[in-house]
């Protein structure tokens, strides 16, 4: 049970993007004070979880509504997750994880960020949103479901600490420490992502495996 934390651990953490929002709120609220980092950081987590825990618990709702198969999800799931790694690994930047330049330059010019760029699309992005779906609808115990939505709590707390010492871990870890934590996590995530499409095409009886 231990290793299916981790494994939701590690997905959730590249996904929400923890090792890549101390960068952006530290130059977001750059000339915010302490205490108004903290409520940012505080609300913008309290929202981001809302809605994370929303897709967790209405995923099976979800995709019943909209006719999608869970097959159909891991395979998607697995290459939005794949495009993500990839991004992670050669340091490149998209909208999947975090803000674009316009979303950016829209947040610098706003007194509160915790909604919008915080919240969302930061914290809960395309790539958060599709891992909590596609984790918490495969899970098939009760056991399994709480676990992932444990790592998920895990995740964001994790998240809201590297929001509140976004300004020392970026003096700290600098631009190299931050590349190297993100690539290996990205190596990680891309192996993670190639098994959901694997696990997704078998289930799907395509390839004459289980339906």
């Amino acid at each position: 049970m231990s290793g299916n934390f981790l494994v939701a651990f590690a997905t959730f953490f590249a996904t929400v993007g923890v090792a890549d929002i101390a960068f952006i709120f530290a130059g977001l609220t750059r000339n915010n004070t302490a205490r108004q980092r903290f409520v940012f950081a505080s609300r913008g987590v309290l929202i981001a979880s809302g809605i994370l825990l929303f897709f967790a618990f209405a995923g099976n709702a979800i995709l019943e509504i909209f006719g999608i198969t869970l097959p159909a999800l891991r395979v998607a799931g697995g290459i939005l997750l794949l495009l993500i790694a990839i991004d992670m690994v050669f340091a490149r930047h998209s909208g999947a994880t975090g803000t674009t330049s316009e979303e950016e330059a829209e947040g610098m010019s706003r007194t509160d960020i915790s909604v919008f760029p915080l919240a969302m699309p930061l914290l809960a992005g395309a790539g958060s949103i599709s891992a909590v779906i596609l984790l918490t609808t495969g899970a098939t115990t009760d056991l399994e479901f709480w676990i992932v939505v444990a790592a998920l709590v895990a995740t964001l707390v994790l998240a809201w600490l590297a929001l509140l010492v976004a300004i020392p871990i970026q003096r700290v870890l600098g631009l190299t420490g931050m590349s190297v934590v993100s690539r290996v996590v990205g190596i990680l995530l891309t192996a993670l992502a190639v098994q959901f499409v694997f696990d997704g095409i078998s289930a799907s009886g395509i390839l004459g495996g289980a339906s």
